[in-house]
């Protein structure tokens, strides 16, 4: 479990970290040969962890545990704490190429729909000469079983140093509680709809808004399934963080 956290957002401790301290706590994490897992959170893994006290635990006890979105980064600023930037995976996931070719590392990348993950691999192979994926498969898995142990039999065998779980929230996080100990890789790291964005499976949305507004590119791109986690889910989110504001004052107030 790793120590106490600089922030501390509906239940959940949030690393301050740049992407460059990111990168390099991952790389201690890889140097150390153990088992690791690096998580993140945005608007929705907070809002989600707020009902889900399993989540908030894997949350809590992952290595690293970073800020995705920018209402996460609103969230500490409206409780008087500072975060340094959102790192959104698609973004950050070119810089961990880099970083990776750079280190001989090998990857591996289990997320999305048949062939998508694939597709993303190779886009960044070719992107970034160095890079190895040497493992990659889809995210719709069943979670015991044959087929299951098969896939992790596979996945071992491909001696990966960082393996990448893109399964969406809290599928991929209680998918890496299940299998953490059964996974030979130094740092597991959950990554979301990362590969869905590099495989262009589906569009990031408007350049102008998502590179601002991210929440809002994406509810444009995919209104019929996002709107509630958007519309609904925001406004819900700054006003637990408000309420935590609230609840900290007064605790303050009465010391």
């Amino acid at each position: 479990m790793s120590a106490q956290r600089p922030v501390q957002l509906l239940g959940v401790g949030v690393d301050a970290l740049t992407l460059d301290t990111l990168l390099e706590r991952v790389s201690g994490l890889v140097d150390a040969r153990g088992q690791a897992t690096v998580s993140y959170v945005n608007v929705h893994v907070l809002n989600t962890a707020a009902s889900d006290p399993a989540l908030r635990g894997f949350l809590n006890a992952s290595d690293v545990c970073f800020a995705d979105g920018s209402g996460v980064v609103l969230g500490a600023r409206i409780l008087g704490r500072a975060l340094p930037g959102r790192m959104t995976g698609a973004d950050w996931i070119h810089d961990l190429a880099v970083h990776a070719a750079g280190r001989g590392w090998r990857l591996a990348w289990i997320a999305g729909k048949p062939g998508v993950t694939d597709r993303a691999a190779r886009a960044l192979e070719a992107q970034h000469p160095g890079v190895q994926f040497v493992f990659t498969d889809h995210g719709y898995h069943p979670s015991q079983g044959p087929g299951h142990d098969d896939l992790l039999a596979r996945l071992n065998a491909a001696r990966p140093d960082v393996v990448l779980v893109g399964m969406g929230t809290p599928i991929q996080e209680r998918w890496v509680a299940a299998n953490r100990a059964r996974i030979d890789a130094p740092v597991t790291w959950c990554v979301g709809a990362t590969a869905d964005f590099v495989s262009g499976e589906v569009s990031r949305g408007p350049e102008l808004l998502y590179t601002n507004q991210e929440w809002l590119a994406r509810l444009l791109v995919d209104p019929r399934r996002l709107w509630k986690r958007f519309l609904v889910g925001n406004p819900l989110f700054v006003a637990r963080v408000v309420q935590q504001r609230i609840a900290g004052t007064r605790d303050a107030g009465s010391h």
